[in-house]
């Protein structure tokens, strides 16, 4: 079967913004998929650049729509809306998919009827596509249910996940008013209904590193996710089990945006996420901090970085924040 049949198992949508330097190689990654009962949907979500002349090449073989800019939550639900298959993969803009990404979740998808998500590895790479690492999350996730959702947001870029898109749609697909994390506060509501995720062990899409990244954005990125964690506890329909996880999600949920905060530069906003981890954290004063730089190290080393420990210190804003420990800790 052809990408043009009238009835495909797969719709890979493709959210569009100002991205004519790279939607090119994105759909060329589809159209060179192994597996070929599939559709492709790029909403152009209010581009102002080149990005409809880069399409030009691919007209025949797309649906293209475009509409005024609204986000990348909305530009997805109107893919959704569009879709014709039973499963649906995203493709931001500027990443691309293995050959294989397609025929690979889909198996999974077969072999596993009663599953709602397949999840995979990622593979970093840079702004010209060269690997940098493959992302391996089931090393230390190696169950996807709720708590493993919750506890790691295992999630590099949407082009990961495959979904059923009778789950999608189920839940009221993603939060519009969402710019992050977004994918993070879908999983959690689709995996709160009771929809089932396997990992597939392998990568699946090429996420490309470069300066343009919605990820740069860390006050939006810390305010987003931790804003997730605040809807998600204060539904009524969480687990016992659950409910008991939130000191301890919500002290390493800050605790991460913290490290974001300072990696991409707000180093103000560092201070006031690491003060709110404050109240959650299970350890003493000392053991707090101390566990505070440990996890700003793993993170980092996560990224391919070194934490440098003595530029930390040395900030105003670290100094800071450690007269504000000695004065919550009964230290005088």
């Amino acid at each position: 079967m052809s990408a043009t049949v009238n009835s495909p198992r797969v719709s890979v949508i493709i959210p569009v913004y100002n991205c004519d330097r790279y939607i090119g190689q994105a759909i060329e990654s589809v159209l060179g998929q192994t597996y070929q009962s599939y559709e492709i949907i790029v909403i152009d979500d209010g581009s102002t650049d080149e990005t409809q002349l880069a399409l030009q090449p691919y007209i025949e073989k797309i649906r293209y729509v475009y509409q005024e800019n609204q986000g990348v939550s909305v530009a997805r639900n109107h893919g959704i809306e569009l879709a014709r298959g039973e499963l649906v993969a995203f493709l931001d803009a500027d990443d691309f998919f293995l050959p294989d990404k397609l025929t690979a979740q889909v198996g999974v998808f077969d072999a596993q009827p009663n599953l709602g998500i397949v999840h995979s590895g990622w593979r970093k790479v840079n702004q010209e596509g060269e690997t940098i690492k493959d992302e391996t999350p089931w090393d230390y996730v190696p169950k996807l249910d709720l708590e493993g959702w919750l506890r790691w947001k295992p999630m590099g870029t949407m082009g990961t996940l495959m979904f059923r898109r009778n789950w999608l749609q189920q839940v009221g697909c993603f939060e519009a008013g969402l710019a992050h994390a977004e994918d993070v506060d879908l999983v959690l509501r689709l995996a709160l209904r009771g929809a089932e995720t396997e990992w597939l062990r392998q990568s699946t899409v090429c996420y490309r590193q470069h300066d343009r990244n919605t990820m740069r954005d860390g006050v939006s990125q810390a305010r987003s996710i931790n804003g997730v964690l605040d809807k998600f506890f204060a539904s009524e329909s969480i687990p016992l089990g659950i409910q008991l996880l939130e000191k301890q999600v919500r002290y390493n949920t800050l605790v991460w945006s913290s490290w974001y905060l300072y990696y991409t530069g707000f180093y103000s906003e560092m201070v006031e996420y690491l003060q709110k981890s404050w109240e959650y954290s299970p350890y003493l004063p000392v053991g707090t901090v101390i566990n505070w730089i440990e996890s700003f190290t793993g993170f980092s080393d996560n990224m391919g970085d070194d934490l440098d420990a003595d530029k930390l210190a040395s900030t105003p804003e670290w100094q800071q924040l450690m007269r504000w420990v000695l004065s919550n800790s009964g230290v005088s």
